[in-house]
């Protein structure tokens, strides 16, 4: 019955869902193109392309980063298939392209409509699909299961409180989770919190995201925005969400060390504006990435060198894509948004690999075993709310010592948990060449 339902309200929410889009389009011009790949019409395989078809289902800008290095992997083991890369948000999509170019195809997902998943398929015609992290579609696992496509969860994360919620379906969880072929879990525990709903054939494999390193070309481009900074104390706010960026401004008023420069990166690019116009409404100076730093050069052409960061800039603005690993490069300390406000954190796992010491807020619990990991190891510092992460910052600041032994310890910690990706792949292989026993 809870099916049906399902199935009916996507009936009448599906063109409520084009009006939100050219809502959203007002923000992020993005949504409003490439509108008929959400009912599974545009770009199709033609009917002489024979080669094998991996499809890979990234929903937005963190999820492709993540896929990143498996999609690389997948590329180099199978050259003789497609890779198809869909996404839900322009960003993501923006982000794919970025990162692979025309080496893979792109489409938006269609909306979990039975007419528009089955008019995905039959124009693309995957061999095997691969969803990334928490993407949970009923009516896309049902359609591809009928259509005999074999779809993983891939990194698969489930939180107690995302448990806890899903549990209130009862057997019809059991059977979205079901359908899964494969269910390829981050930590023990996401691995029996999935299989306690319903999840079949589940591994253990670890969490692709310590896989993840920053272009060497990014790297140089954050030592050179460093050096035009200069000897000044310097920390990044990643990721951080709406509501947040307040608190995070208000944390760098109360942290009273001469001279720090905050760097400010919002999640979501549609946000840029409305968090420039922030800073200024709090009295502070700021300079925006776009405008004072160099556009980026291409790859092996050398670093951009921007001119000196005026010494009254007190808050430097990332408003820019695909460059949070040139902003840790240029930073002393990393604090991770999406975690001062209950919103589940963000992954710290990237600034860890840059060999940033990390705060973190109280609300990690889309991270849970990463943030816990990171804390036992020495790379990670708890932060309670906006005066507790003042006084992290100036007691890092303040001493250096600790502040080395941090760096040293976070690089250890993202590199001792490597691996995923190999694993993955010889999973996602065996399926791929039919074999059901992997």
């Amino acid at each position: 019955m809870l099916r049906l339902i399902y199935r009916a309200a996507w009936w009448i929410v599906a063109p409520l869902a084009v009006l939100r889009l050219l809502i959203r389009s007002r923000k992020e011009r993005g949504y409003r193109e490439h509108i008929a790949e959400r009912f599974g019409r545009g770009p199709a395989r033609s009917a002489s392309d024979l080669a094998p078809l991996i499809w890979v289902h990234a929903v937005s800008v963190g999820e492709t980063r993540a896929a990143q290095p498996l999609i690389e992997a997948l590329l180099k083991a199978h050259p003789e298939a497609r890779l198809l890369l869909t996404h839900m948000t322009p960003s993501g999509r923006a982000t794919g392209i970025e990162l692979f170019g025309d080496r893979v195809m792109r489409s938006y997902l269609p909306y979990d409509s039975p007419a528009f998943v089955r008019r995905f398929l039959r124009a693309w015609r995957p061999s095997l699909g691969i969803v990334m992290e928490t993407e949970v579609w009923p009516t896309l696992i049902d359609e591809c299961k009928r259509a005999d496509v074999p779809l993983v969860l891939t990194n698969a994360r489930m939180s107690e409180r995302s448990y806890k919620r899903a549990t209130r379906f009862g057997r019809a969880v059991r059977e979205v989770f079901g359908g899964f072929s494969r269910v390829l879990a981050q930590t023990l525990s996401d691995a029996e919190r999935l299989s306690a709903l319903g999840a079949r054939n589940v591994a253990v494999l670890g969490n692709l995201k310590f896989d993840m390193s920053a272009p060497p070309e990014l790297i140089e481009r954050g030592h050179s925005w460093r050096a035009a900074i200069g000897d000044r104390p310097v920390w990044v706010a990643a990721s951080t969400r709406e509501g947040e960026e307040a608190l995070v401004l208000r944390a760098f008023a109360s942290l009273n060390v001469p001279d720090a420069l905050l760097i400010l990166v919002p999640r979501h690019p549609q946000r840029f504006d409305e968090v420039s116009a922030l800073v200024t409404s709090m009295g502070m100076t700021s300079a925006r990435r776009s405008v004072w730093a160099p556009k980026p050069v291409a790859a092996g052409s050398g670093a951009d060198v921007p001119d000196a960061l005026p010494p009254y800039i007190q808050v430097l603005l990332g408003d820019s894509m695909g460059e949070l690993g040139a902003y840790y490069a240029a930073a002393d300390l990393a604090f991770i948004g999406g975690s001062l406000l209950p919103l589940g954190g963000q992954n710290l796992i990237e600034a860890c690999a840059a060999g940033v010491p990390v705060l973190i807020g109280p609300h990690t619990f889309n991270f849970t075993q990463a943030t816990k990991d990171a804390i036992n190891a020495g790379a990670a510092l708890r932060v309670e709310d906006p005066q507790d992460l003042a006084r992290g910052l100036r007691e890092l600041f303040n001493d250096k010592p600790r502040r080395l032994g941090m760096s040293a310890a976070a690089a250890a910690f993202a590199a001792a948990h490597r691996g995923a990706t190999e694993r993955t792949v010889s999973v996602l292989s065996a399926l791929l060449e039919g074999n059901d026993e992997a």
